[in-house]
């Protein structure tokens, strides 16, 4: 009874996860992105196959998670399972300690976790994952009892696995997670962001040159010492050391990255949201861009009248007959699945969003 619940219950915590992950896996393939970069891993070859990889790393977690919850090829499923969770756990443990991946995206923009988090996370599955190998091994060589209902349902369940992360890769996410999602009134996020903004203080790393003693003293308390900084003090700072910590969470929102500017570094935020209609085309990688979806999607823009148009990307000339601003292009991911995408808003209010192809076949 308990190592059926406890497969139960595992079986569903993988299952969730690439579900997530399934939704938006190109978003999970941004994720891998960033693993696979110079600063991480330094596997460049390897980021342009990440949308590759991530549907892999979900196909594979969706499968054997249904697998585990029908109790179907135990001992492989458990094996494979065990290999998947020493893969993560090593991620997250190299993200956590080296303080690289800020998230791992397990459960993708579901459930954001911080890099321990995800560690321990990782660390209890293959602990019940071990138990569960231990609590069935005796039932690995057992025949398999296989009826019509497990037959349709794994179809039906591939079926739905296959639909659901080729509509995430070719149109938009069938359930959006994000902060951009449709409704999101995009004034309203950056007053609460205004109101409850996070605080950060930054802290000296000190080395006392008597001694040898180091210290790490916030900026209020380096001021309000003079021990640390009158004349004659044997204490000074550390060059390349200091550091800024976050202090106070305040609101949260990918929202708060939302900063369209001029080439000249003018901030078109409130002129966006102030507009009564804003579509604005995004490109977080021009170069790679498909030269026909731009040119078509920027020729139907250039025939809305009663609009605030922009493009904006990571260059300046991206967008040959419409004004262009820039953006950093992770903050321009959070918003756009697709190279390029077309985000529609109403008083600041997203109203609409798809991928540039589907908005030049729209009515």
């Amino acid at each position: 009874m308990i190592k059926n619940i406890l497969r139960i219950i595992v079986a569903l915590v993988f299952l969730a996860s690439g579900f997530v992950k399934a939704v938006d896996v190109v978003g999970f393939s941004f994720k891998l992105e960033e693993y696979f970069s110079p600063s991480v891993f330094n596997i460049p070859f390897l980021e342009k196959q990440a949308l590759l990889l991530a549907v892999i790393v979900v196909a594979f977690e969706l499968i054997f998670g249904f697998f585990l919850l029908l109790k179907s090829h135990l001992k492989f499923t458990l094996t494979a399972l065990i290999a998947l969770c020493v893969f993560f756990a090593f991620l997250t443990f190299y993200s956590a300690y080296f303080n690289v991946v800020t998230d791992c995206g397990c459960f993708g923009d579901a459930l954001k976790m911080e890099p321990w988090q995800s560690f321990w996370k990782d660390i209890i599955l293959l602990v019940a994952l071990l138990i569960l190998y231990f609590l069935y091994k005796n039932e690995f060589n057992n025949l398999e009892e296989k009826t019509n209902f497990k037959k349709y349902l794994s179809a039906f369940a591939f079926m739905t696995m296959v639909f659901v992360i080729n509509w995430g890769i070719t149109h938009e996410p069938v359930i959006d997670f994000r902060d951009y999602k449709i409704g999101t009134d995009l004034n309203v996020e950056k007053q609460k962001i205004a109101k409850n903004p996070s605080d950060f203080k930054t802290f000296y790393s000190l080395k006392n040159k008597k001694t040898g003693e180091i210290l790490e003293v916030n900026q209020d308390d380096y001021v309000s010492d003079k021990k640390y900084w009158a004349e004659g003090s044997p204490w000074e700072i550390e060059e390349g050391k200091t550091t800024s910590k976050l202090t106070k969470q305040g609101y949260e929102s990918e929202i708060a990255k939302f900063h369209p500017e001029t080439a000249d570094g003018v901030d078109l935020t409130e002129e966006i949201l102030k507009a009564p209609k804003a579509i604005l085309i995004f490109s977080y990688d021009p170069k790679n861009a498909n030269i026909n979806v731009l040119a078509q999607a920027e020729a139907k823009l250039s025939l809305q009248r009663d609009a605030y148009i922009l493009g904006v990307s990571t260059s300046p000339t991206t967008f040959e007959t419409i004004n262009n601003a820039t953006m950093d292009g992770t903050a321009i991911k959070t918003i756009a699945r697709s190279n390029p995408f077309v985000l529609t808003l109403k008083n600041g209010k997203i109203i609409d969003k798809r991928s540039a192809e589907d908005y030049i076949k729209q009515k």
